[in-house]
């Protein structure tokens, strides 16, 4: 248990902060999930505007410290590669 008045203050930073990466991950997630469905859908129009709209919020959590650069790049890239298969 934290003891200090600095370390209780950081413990509860913690937990605020904790909650909040916690929603930017969740919605991430969401888009990521819409994404996947509009390209097992097989409709490539659909399929290419998820992939737009995961963009910025991947980039989002990135610069929000919520995923590393590259894990960003890859999924990015993966999503590109697939919504380019279906043409």
């Amino acid at each position: 248990m934290a003891n200090s008045p600095q370390a209780k203050k950081r413990a509860r930073q913690n937990e605020r902060r904790f909650e909040i990466n916690k929603a930017r991950r969740s919605r991430i997630r969401t888009y990521l999930r819409k994404a996947e469905e509009a390209i097992a859908s097989g409709d490539k129009d659909a399929a290419a505007a998820a992939v737009r709209a995961v963009q910025p919020e991947l980039m989002r959590g990135v610069t929000k410290g919520v995923f590393h650069k590259n894990t960003a790049a890859r999924k990015m890239s993966r999503l590109v590669a697939r919504v380019k298969a279906l043409g």
